[in-house]
């Protein structure tokens, strides 16, 4: 299935609307699972403030939950308000994808923090779930400011001081997340490149199709803020996976990276979507020192949270399938635990 980034923004906004429940107030037994704590995060460039959690290694207190669980997915376990574990511990902040939610993020936060990590998931205004604007969504800087807000705030909040390692900081991104990510590093966009990929591919690329259309005009977009530097050097590693807007790039556009970037493929062939193809893009090429991880067979949706069995019908009925409809020989939750092993063996968590 050859499809574009704005497919994946309304499959994935129409089933995180199913991810979005509240907490809740009934207690469970979980064991020995990682703390979580809903955040706000002051954001002057958006005039107000980020929604978000941060996962973190946690003692044997707060209120066992399952967090993240709804009629399509599983959820996940979580402490909610424990108190942190002794240590010094690496940081990551994670950046959904179009129209996504730091909820469906979860099941990469919870496990990354069950591994020593403090872990930080915000809600990007104009591009989440509830909060959908295509056109200002397009602002891909604000997203990349939304992150160095999270890293400010982890690193000034009290719980954690003495307990960072900011040797070990990372931004990780899913989709168009991917893209925040690769900016942190120190990537930058090119407006006219873009426009250059969307006309060449109007025919296939719905996406560009939208980005176009007479409502987005991406066209007048400010070049300066577009093509501008939002490198963030206290982030020493990157993971991007399927990452967009990467398509239209020259080496001057990398020249500025400092960060150990990862990149992750999911799919191959018509399974690939265009819009996150870095290798038909040329964009890994550009990389000379990067890592590049391909999963195949497997879609662009596996990265969303692992589906119950009666998922993809209640996501047919909402006409929000294939998210839980995945490639013939693929397996969602291995997918998960080889990106999890990725991340934590770049962080040092495993050996």
């Amino acid at each position: 299935m050859n499809r574009t980034l704005a497919l994946s923004a309304a499959i994935a906004a129409g089933a995180t609307a199913l991810a979005a429940a509240a907490l809740g107030t009934q207690s469970v037994d979980v064991g020995d699972a990682p703390g979580m704590t809903e955040i706000k995060i002051n954001a002057p460039h958006h005039n107000g403030e980020l929604e978000g959690v941060v996962w973190y290694p946690a003692n044997a207190d707060g209120r066992g939950k399952i967090i993240a669980e709804n009629g399509v997915y599983y959820g996940v376990e979580g402490r909610i308000n424990a108190t942190l574990a002794d240590g010094e511990y690496p940081v990551v902040v994670l950046s959904h994808g179009m129209g996504g939610h730091y909820r469906t993020m979860a099941w990469l936060a919870s496990e990354l923090a069950d591994q020593g990590a403090i872990v930080v998931a915000i809600n990007h205004p104009n591009s989440t779930w509830g909060d959908f604007d295509l056109a200002a969504g397009m602002n891909h800087w604000t997203r990349a400011q939304d992150i160095t807000a999270a890293l400010d705030w982890v690193t000034a909040d009290p719980m954690f001081e003495g307990h960072i390692d900011d040797s070990r900081t990372m931004a990780a991104g899913f989709s168009y997340g991917g893209w925040t990510a690769l900016s942190l590093a120190g990537v930058l966009g090119s407006h006219q490149g873009y426009l250059d990929h969307c006309a060449e591919f109007t025919a296939e690329s719905s996406h560009c199709n939208d980005l176009m259309s007479a409502q987005i005009q991406l066209a007048n977009a400010d070049p300066s803020l577009w093509n501008a530097s939002y490198h963030d050097p206290r982030f020493t590693h990157i993971t991007a996976v399927d990452p967009g807007l990467m398509w239209g790039l020259s080496d001057s556009d990398v020249a500025d990276v400092t960060a150990d970037v990862r990149l992750i493929a999911l799919g191959e062939g018509e399974d690939r979507l265009l819009a996150t193809n870095f290798d038909q893009s040329g964009f890994a090429d550009l990389l000379p020192d990067v890592q590049i991880n391909r999963f195949a067979p497997a879609s662009h949706f596996m990265f969303l949270p692992l589906c119950k069995p009666e998922g993809a019908a209640i996501l047919e009925d909402e006409n929000d399938d294939p998210v839980c409809t995945d490639p013939e020989g693929s397996e969602r939750a291995a997918v998960h635990d080889a990106v999890i092993d990725l991340i934590a063996t770049d962080l040092g968590l495993l050996d």
